[in-house]
């Protein structure tokens, strides 16, 4: 059984006991995370759409964090002009425990 989740402008197929890595939910380690955004689920068969409304997906959050630096350099020639940034984008890791269908 797995379902399609829509979460921080991203969609995830997920399955019971995947851990997946999502967008920062704001959310401490432990605390139980219900995903609304359920675009698809399939058991037997797949429910899509208006059949799928009324599906949930329950996780838990396992960690909070940052990914590796991203280096943003800007550089225009002839100009003298250059600019150096870094950017680390922060996460949330989600397990993924029940499929309400």
């Amino acid at each position: 059984m797995y379902a399609i989740i829509a979460t921080g402008g991203k969609q995830y197929k997920v399955s019971e006991g995947d851990i997946i890595t999502i967008e920062k939910l704001g959310l401490d380690a432990g605390e139980k995370v219900t995903f609304d955004d359920v675009l698809a689920v399939s058991d037997d068969s797949i429910k899509v759409g208006a059949d799928a409304a009324n599906a949930t997906v329950e996780g838990s959050v396992v960690e909070n964090g940052k990914l590796r630096k991203v280096i943003v350099y800007k550089y225009k020639r002839k100009t003298g002009y250059h600019k150096k940034n870094g950017h680390r984008q922060q996460f949330t890791k989600v397990k993924i425990e029940k499929i309400n269908s």
